[in-house]
């Protein structure tokens, strides 16, 4: 009798456990419905949708540019806004910089809900201007040839070419194309963000 009312209270517990995941996960688990499930008129979305097992995010060795080791699962719970791209920044790098600004500004309200960061693939110093002009952009350094590995880039193109997005959970998901239309991300990113609210 004892061990019938045991194996009932191990099952309740389970299913509340369950119960509690579900209801966590279910605004991530709604974003990534929309994007794959829900399209009446064919593709809804300008950004190319990635398979998160195909690219696990692997231990990058990254740093901010102080020296001190961060990690991108620093800023899990968020949205991360990516881009890569040596500390040089020559004018597509900047371009990339004021475009992830402002298409975060454009969120209004849930801006607060994405961070920007830059991978920087060596060690060339950066202009004190450009990260005075970016400030709140997340600056860290990365070996090159794990982040190139790591993520994925179109044919001819490399992954300096891209931004791409890391959902929540730290799970790459997207990639924007080369010489993105900032209009259509806009479009992108408030649907990610609508599908994954809670409440």
């Amino acid at each position: 009798m004892e061990n019938q009312q045991a194996v009932k209270k191990k099952t309740a517990g389970r299913w509340k456990l369950f119960a509690i995941i579900a209801v966590c996960a279910s605004p991530l688990i709604g974003s990534y419905i929309a994007y794959y499930g829900i399209k009446p008129g064919g593709r809804t979305n300008y950004g190319e949708i990635l398979d998160p097992r195909k690219y696990p995010t692997p231990l990058l060795g990254s740093t901010s540019l102080d020296g001190h080791a961060t990690a991108l699962d620093a800023y899990k719970g968020k949205w991360i806004m990516l881009q890569v791209d040596s500390g040089a920044c020559a004018a597509a790098c900047q371009k990339k910089l004021y475009e992830m600004r402002q298409l975060r500004l454009t969120q209004g309200k849930e801006m607060g809900r994405i961070e920007r960061v830059w991978l920087i693939t060596d060690n060339q110093p950066l202009d004190t201007v450009l990260m005075r002009e970016y400030d709140g952009t997340r600056m860290l350094r990365a070996p090159q040839k794990v982040v190139n590995g790591w993520l994925p880039a179109d044919a001819g193109s490399t992954p300096t070419d891209h931004l791409y997005m890391i959902d929540p959970l730290g799970n790459l998901m997207m990639r924007f194309p080369k010489d993105a239309d900032p209009n259509k991300i806009k479009k992108d990113l408030g649907k990610l963000l609508r599908a994954s609210s809670i409440g």
